[in-house]
């Protein structure tokens, strides 16, 4: 594509895919977006942390050659648009790319200028791993425990964006269309006449490629268990289908890698009693199997029965060694994460869920400062990776505030494209920089013999300890 306002580099080459694979060349164009406010001190001191890994890495032989596009406040001064078309084909064209944190407009039209280039690109993955970094001050006590990676469904849930507000024609047309249709579930409303509406759509489809997504990722990456996280008790047929789909796709497209924990019970008894029977085995698994109806316990015996199938793939402990899939009710996970982290390691959520939960591990581990993040597209090889905080605006220019976040973010970028070692060596600077205390204000209000540096002196340490 021709471009109007992007300055392409000469010198680099394109990104592209090829059954399912990255194809990266030793001089990629990467597109950047420096994001508002605190983005502009936070991506200039990323960049040289980027820039010094890949060099020191690959001695030359490989680097980044980075292209400016635009959006939020900056392309909306230059451009009077918020997120220009160039923006989008620019991420369409080179696949992978990196912000900063963006403002999202005031007084309609985009929602949020995120929630826009994930929907745009179809970024159906927002992957967010936390783990701590050693040195890193955080309110919990044992913050070495926590190492999760989560999986948040990017596209569908409430976020959707599909809402009625009250009082609107909008609204009031949806309500008689509704009470008509379904009176007994309009008489569920408590206050009909006043409420704003919502839509929660959770489809087979969004589930399964999330699902597919975050098995394949603790498979390659040799990870313990992968949890669908869930209020399927309540929201049946959206939370509770999204677990059900979600073990349908484990059981079906990698039977032999993976044992759900109900079939690690079944395998378990029957490797304790060999001669235990099917009915025995379901009266353990489910202690109020003999207060159940024959239908229903025809269905745990039959439940029983398909996991012995696995006898010669699973059996004899060989379970022991494959991906474990489980599932846990939200409020109990956002509970456990907390006292029980060590249970948690992939994590497989929906979209609000997904929101709740990574921000809240985020701050067991030093904060949203220095959480990375990334949204995928895992089909078309898309990715844009980012700092998931905001812009913080009265710190803007000031070259203040940390900028961990994005750094760790362009970590995953870098591991994205196949660039393990200047990946390595990030995460090695990071660390060595926490661990001598050479850390920004908001860490050193938190540690004792810390010296606070400037955003750009973080990166500087950064680079000195790879």
């Amino acid at each position: 594509m021709a471009y109007q306002n992007v300055k392409v580099p000469a010198s680099g080459a394109k990104i592209s895919i090829q059954n399912g694979k990255l194809n990266v060349p030793d001089n990629p164009i990467i597109p950047f977006v420096e994001g508002d406010g605190t983005g502009r001190d936070i991506w200039r001191a990323s960049a040289r942390v980027l820039d010094a890994a890949v060099e020191k890495a690959y001695g030359g032989k490989r680097k980044i050659h980075w292209m400016e596009v635009y959006a939020g406040e900056k392309s909306y001064k230059m451009f009077q648009s918020w997120l220009p078309d160039e923006t989008v084909e620019a991420f369409t064209e080179f696949l992978v790319g990196i912000k900063g944190p963006l403002t999202t407009p005031i007084g309609g039209g985009i929602r949020s200028l995120n929630v826009a280039l994930r929907k745009l690109l179809d970024l159906y993955v927002c992957l967010r791993p936390v783990r701590w970094y050693k040195g890193v001050p955080s309110p919990v006590l044992h913050p070495e425990y926590v190492d999760m990676v989560i999986f948040r469904e990017n596209t569908e849930d409430i976020y959707a964006g599909i809402e009625f507000a009250n009082g609107t024609e909008d609204n009031k047309k949806f309500k008689e269309l509704f009470k008509e249709a379904f009176p007994k579930e309009y008489a569920k409303m408590r206050f009909p006449e006043t409420s704003g509406i919502g839509f929660k759509p959770i489809s087979r489809e969004g589930t399964e490629r999330l699902a597919r997504a975050a098995i394949e990722y603790a498979l390659k990456n040799k990870r313990k268990s992968l949890n669908f996280v869930h209020k399927g008790n309540i929201m049946k047929f959206t939370e509770g289908a999204f677990k059900d789909w979600g073990y349908a796709v484990g059981k079906r497209e990698f039977r032999n890698d993976v044992v759900t924990e109900r079939e690690t019970w079944i395998l378990g008894n029957k490797e304790k009693t060999p001669n235990l029977s099917a009915e025995d085995n379901a009266r353990m698994i489910d202690p109020g199997f003999d207060m159940m109806s024959p239908a229903q316990q025809s269905e745990i015996k039959a439940e029983v029965e398909e996991a012995l199938k696995l006898w010669d793939t699973h059996g004899d402990g060989k379970w022991k060694s494959k991906l474990l899939l489980k599932d846990s009710i939200a409020d109990v996970t956002l509970q456990f994460v907390l006292i029980r982290p060590k249970d948690y390691d992939v994590i497989a959520t929906m979209n609000l869920n997904g929101d709740y939960l990574s921000d809240a591990l985020a701050a067991q581990v030093g904060g949203i400062g220095i959480a990375p993040g990334a949204n995928i597209n895992y089909v078309t090889g898309h990715a844009i990776f980012e700092a998931t905080h905001g812009t913080a605006p009265k710190y803007a220019d000031l070259d203040k505030v940390n900028p961990g976040s994005a750094i760790l973010s362009g970590e995953m970028m870098l591991r994205y494209m196949g660039w393990t070692e200047a990946a390595d060596l990030i995460v090695k600077g990071v660390e060595g920089a926490v661990a001598a205390k050479t850390v920004t204000y908001d860490f050193a209000r938190l540690m004792d013999g810390a010296q606070e540096v400037k955003c750009s002196e973080f990166g500087d340490a950064v680079i000195r300890h790879m």
